[in-house]
């Protein structure tokens, strides 16, 4: 296979473009479950590398454009669906044509919530089989996708039978994608993307499901070049390129994140916290947070639960 890579153009962090993902990780929105029609928001081109605590299926119904799933690339050039897990690294670049079709949006906790529909993902592996994640549409196929998401989009602003609605929509999207079973080839990214793949890959083993017991072991830009076995301003240069921020950028909106999260969703002391994100104490910890922030951690927590 030939290989591909995006361009020298720099490309977004999805976490930094709030105007396309109207729900982001960091608002903490008692949100389940959304649905958007893609012609409703700019297709611009980012990367997600990060986890997200949200599954994904999007179908591209018109324009076209190169999908990164992990380190294999789709060139998306007529009606397709994806189905994206909350831990796949992933990124957009649009190429032609006006953005056409629908996406849906569910968190963890709705498919805990829906038996059934969970069910249905562990069964079908549409999120779990990167084999099965990718699925052309056509004729009869993409016209039942798109009524389902249709009926979807209308549901979303229903009454108090939407989630249950909704969930049964999700059901029979994967069961129609199974039907047209057309899962194109990848054609594998080039190295340079290979290498970012692989400092995000390692970046995310680093900061998700830390604690105590697991602190941050690696937070400079040397020790994940060194973990790499590349040269740190080979990294740095890759980075930047494609992204527009440098390594050390890259970890600091990582930890902050993920510190972010630790305050606000957990009843952790600012002491276990500290040294779950690497500091060796809790002075440190503070002046990094409030650097990066403006805030102190204990006046971020406060003002938070103030508010909320």
């Amino acid at each position: 296979m030939k290989s591909l890579t995006l361009d020298s153009k720099k490309i977004d962090l999805l976490r930094d473009v709030p105007d396309m993902i109207p729900v982001l990780r960091e608002s903490f929105e008692p949100w389940t479950i959304r649905v958007f029609n893609r012609k409703q928001y700019e297709c611009r081109n980012y990367l997600s590398p990060n986890r997200r605590d949200f599954y994904k299926i999007l179908l591209v119904s018109s324009g076209t454009g190169v999908f990164t799933l992990g380190l294999n690339t789709y060139v998306i050039e007529q009606p397709t669906i994806l189905f994206i897990h909350p831990n796949d690294i992933i990124s957009w670049k649009n190429t032609s044509g006006d953005p056409g079709g629908y996406y849906v949006l569910f968190r963890k906790s709705f498919i805990t919530d829906n038996p059934l529909l969970k069910a249905t993902i562990d069964k079908l592996q549409l999120f779990s089989d990167k084999k099965k994640s990718v699925v052309k549409l056509e004729g009869p196929n993409l016209e039942s996708a798109m009524s389902i998401f249709s009926r979807m989009h209308d549901e979303d602003a229903g009454d108090g039978l939407r989630e249950a609605a909704l969930q049964a929509y999700i059901q029979l999207l994967m069961v129609e994608s199974l039907r047209a079973a057309q899962y194109p080839e990848p054609e594998n990214v080039a190295d340079e993307f290979r290498h970012i793949h692989q400092f995000f890959n390692l970046l995310e083993q680093e900061t998700a499901q830390v604690n105590i017991n697991n602190p941050i072991r690696i937070k400079t830009a040397k020790e994940f070049a060194a973990d790499l076995a590349v040269h740190p301003n080979h990294l740095n240069a890759l980075l930047k390129k494609h992204t527009g921020q440098n390594v050390s950028t890259h970890i600091k909106s990582r930890m902050l994140e993920e510190t972010k999260v630790l305050l606000l969703q957990t009843d952790w002391s600012l002491q276990d916290i500290s040294f779950t994100m690497g500091f060796s104490d809790q002075p440190n910890f503070n002046l990094f947070f409030k650097k990066n922030t403006g805030l102190t951690p204990s006046e971020f927590r406060k003002g938070y639960h103030a508010t909320a």
